[in-house]
Formats: C-alpha cells, structure tokens, sequence
C-alpha cells in the first residue's frame, strides 16, 4: 500500500463520518465526490489500482449503517421485492459470478479490448479473453456503488429530510465549482502543481489541455471528460429542483455555476447527453402537464424550454456559418472527435464488445473483462443479457417510483431533481461510459431518491389517518404499536430512529 499526500484528507473523511454519522454527515461524504484524482492510497500490487477517497468515505457511510444495532435488517428492507435495491442486489450477485467465473469458462474463445499497465501508464490492449486484474478492481469498483447505495437509501428511508440532501448537493457543486475555477487560474498563473495534493491516483492527468486556446476545466477530476460527466449531474439536479422552484436563489445561482463550469469542460461528451437530457426533460414536462390538464406554470417552462432550445440551435448554427473561431471549436469538439483517429478506435471498442456478447452466447465475458465505449455495450458485453437486464430494472425502478406525495413540496422537488441527475448521468454514460459501473455519485443520487420517496409513503402510512383508513380504527384511538408495515418496512415510530438522528 502506497500512501500519497491526500491519504491525510481521506483519514480527516472518515474521522468526520465517524463522528457526525452517516445522516449529518452526508454532506461530508458529498463534500469529497469532486475529488475524482484523489487517492486515499495506492495499491502497486495490484497494477497500481488506486483507492478513492470517495471510495473510502462509500465504505464508511455503509458500515457504520451495518453496525448500528438493528442495521442488517435495515439494509434487508432496503433490497426487498419490489425496490429497485432488489434489482440492485441481483445485478451485484450477477456481477460477483461474472467476474469470477465466465472470464474462465469462456478464456481464449473471443479477443477482448483491455486496461492494461505498464510502468505505471494505461493503455487499451486487444488480448484473448482471461482472468485477470480487472476483474476484481472493476467488481470492487461496482461494490462501492453497491454499497453507496444501501446506505444513502436506508439512512434517507427512515428519516426522509430532503433539507439535508439539498445542502450535500450544494457544497458538493460549491466545492466542485471552486476547484474548476482553481484548476484554469492556477494554470494560467503557471502554479498548475498546487493540485497536486490532490491529484496523487495513478491516472494520468490531463491539466494542460487546450482546446481553441480555452484551457480545459477538469477540476478535482484526471481529465476533463470525467468532470463534464459530474458535472452533468449536478446540472441536472439544480436545473430540475429550479424548475419546482423557481424563485429559489440557491437552485439559481448553483444552476448558472454549473453551467459555466459544463460548458468550460469542453467534453464534447458532455455536451451531447446535455442536449438529449434538455430534449427529454422539456419532452418529459410537456407530457406531464397534458395530463394534468396543463398547468399553467410547468407549461410555461416546458414551452419556454423548447423555445430557447430553439433559439440557441440556431444560434450555434449561425455561429458554425459565421465565425471562425466557433467552427474550430465546434469541429474539434463534437463532428472531428467522430471522423478522427480516436472516433473510429472507440467505435471498434463498441463493436468488439458486440462480438463477444455473441461469442459468449450472450451471458457476457465477465465485469472487468472488456472495455468499450458505451454504458450499454460495455454492460451487454460484460454482463450479458441478464445482468444487463438487472442494471435497466434498476435504472428503471429509480426514475419511475413513487414520491409518496406528489406536488411542489420540498421533498418531491428534491426526489425529482435527484431522479434527473440520475437520467442525466445514465445519458452520458450510454454515450462513452467503459464499464458497467455508473459511479459512486450516480448510486449516491439514486440511493438518496429511492430512500426519500420510500421514507415519504411511510411516514404517510404512520399518521393516524392512515393508519385508521388501513384497519378501521379513528384517528384518535390508533392501535398500540405497529411494528410491521404490511410491505414488510419497519414502520414503528421509533425503529431506527437513533441511526436517522447520528
């Protein structure tokens, strides 16, 4: 184990989990998901793999819900039939055999696209399909989301306070905001090693970048693709909770710094899911108020969006036409990344990653196997047809279920702007994400969701009205102790209720 200069920041981390719990202390753990190029230490043995400090703060939050008296049981509730953490928990058993397993059973039947070290530099190899390295810190890797999630989604079921999810995600864009600024003025005064501390992961770091003369903001992140794509989440969530409220300075003022900081990324990534995530977001809207009879408010914003959209296609056409300088930039960032040399190796990654979902007759070569250039074919190819049916279900279960109320409450504002952080990042993702593996921050915003929107209908269930609506009894003469809601949550009014408050 090799320790780097932020093994420090991660020991502070897990320090301050330790203290304040995983409930109060959320938005420690959102403090650190900015830092993509911090290592809490490195593993030489392992190829130089390096541990996060996101990582680290992941596996706090999850065991300090497991040894809370009653919390196996909590975390039990969490993966029940019917919540999308089933779905979850079967995608990590898929997951855990695929990476054990079928790297062996099929080993030398297809060529497979590959990490691999060498004097500490990553390259993308094409080798015969074998066990090896990848397999186990790639299945680490889906683990950490895995275990991000069962904590968010129990600690945020029991007590459902949207409040304190607001101001995680706040200082998380706050301090990502901050370190992209940091990033591009540093560089520009020629002191770019201040970061250094906390860029110690064995990645390479891609600071000096230009694109037109524009230096690419990457943040806390290795480059600047990894950081539109975190940021892309944050602009979802801060561009859904604006919507619900619309004279919220904070949902404003987060919503123009995450702009500014997406478009400085320059990752043409970046900007294509945000196109797709503006479409279906005013497409998403738009059906939503035909259904309920058009709303005055939310048809404003969806016909406003459509209109600016509009307006800022043929602005950029214009500026295509037009100005030189747009045209480079247009051309370098988005139509020469497809016709250029790493446009055409990304595609043969994609269409590798479809030969060996047909030559492993379609249950996948294993996670950590292969690399490819899309969410999608990089799961197909890795997990097959069931584990990537399990990752959709997952997918799916998180942006369709239930808020428990619905309405301009501060709650199913929040559940909702998580949910579009979550389509926001899957977007992104299905357009060059490597791996099966979403994220830590992706599971941290899904988690969060599904807990509120399930805490919200269990508290709904525990008032007396309810409860009196459900057996027959009056509001005022409710039964003694209700252990068990019918679903099989812990319903009691005090069940947990120690975890929730540490």
């Amino acid at each position: 184990m090799e320790i780097v200069p932020s093994t420090l920041l991660a020991l502070v981390c897990v320090l301050g989990l330790l203290i304040q719990g995983p409930y109060r202390g959320l938005w420690i753990f959102f403090a650190v998901t900015p830092l993509g190029a911090a290592a809490a230490f490195n593993l030489p043995a392992l190829g130089g793999a390096s541990i996060l400090i996101p990582d680290i703060a992941a596996l706090t939050m999850l065991g300090l819900v497991a040894i809370h008296r009653g919390g196996p049981a909590m975390i039990a509730g969490t993966m029940r039939y019917g919540q999308p953490g089933f779905w979850l928990m079967l995608l990590a058993v898929y997951a855990v055999f695929s990476a054990l397993f079928l790297p062996r059973v099929f080993a030398g039947q297809t060529e497979v696209f590959s990490l691999a070290r060498k004097a500490n530099e990553v390259g993308i190899v094409e080798v015969p399909l074998r066990a090896s390295s990848g397999n186990i810190t790639q299945l680490f890797r889906l683990m950490l989301g895995v275990a991000t999630y069962l904590a968010v989604a129990t600690v945020f079921r029991l007590r459902p306070d949207a409040a304190m999810v607001l101001k995680a995600v706040a200082i998380a864009t706050g301090i990502n905001v901050a370190l992209g600024v940091l990033d591009v003025l540093s560089y520009e005064a020629g002191v770019a090693t201040i970061l250094d501390p906390i860029r110690s992961a064995n990645y390479a770091i891609l600071y000096d970048v230009r694109m037109i003369g524009v230096k690419r903001m990457i943040g806390g992140y290795p480059e600047a693709s990894s950081f539109g794509f975190y940021t892309l989440g944050l602009f979802g969530f801060w561009l859904q909770y604006w919507f619900g409220t619309p004279k919220s300075r904070l949902a404003l003022t987060m919503l123009l710094l995450t702009t500014i900081a997406l478009l400085h990324s320059t990752s043409s990534a970046a900007y294509v899911a945000l196109v797709i995530f503006l479409v279906l977001l005013a497409g998403v809207g738009l059906t939503s108020n035909l259904r309920h009879r058009l709303h005055r408010r939310g048809t404003l914003i969806a016909v406003g969006g459509l209109l600016v959209a509009l307006l800022a296609a043929l602005a950029l056409f214009a500026g295509y036409e037009l100005v030189s300088p747009a045209r480079q930039f247009f051309d370098r960032a988005l139509l020469d990344k497809l016709q250029g040399a790493s446009g055409v190796e990304r595609m043969s990654w994609n269409a590798q990653a479809f030969e060996n979902f047909r030559d492993t007759l379609g249950f996948g070569a294993g996670l950590g196997s292969i690399r490819a250039s899309s969410w999608l074919m990089a799961t197909l190819a890795s997990l097959g047809i069931l584990g990537t049916l399990c990752a959709l279900m997952f997918i799916g279960s998180v942006l369709a279920g239930r808020e428990g109320r619905r309405g301009a409450d501060q709650r199913a504002v929040v559940i909702r702007a998580l949910r579009a952080a979550c389509l926001a990042l899957v977007l992104s993702a299905v357009l060059t994400g490597a791996t099966p593996d979403l994220g830590v921050t992706f599971f941290a915003f899904a988690g969060l969701a599904a807990g509120l929107a399930r805490g919200a209908i269990l508290q709904r269930r525990k008032t007396p009205a309810a409860r009196s609506r459900r057996i027959g009894q009056s509001p005022n003469n409710p039964p003694a102790a209700p252990a068990l809601s019918p679903d099989g949550d812990r319903n009691g009014p005090d069940y947990g209720s120690n975890l929730a408050k540490s």
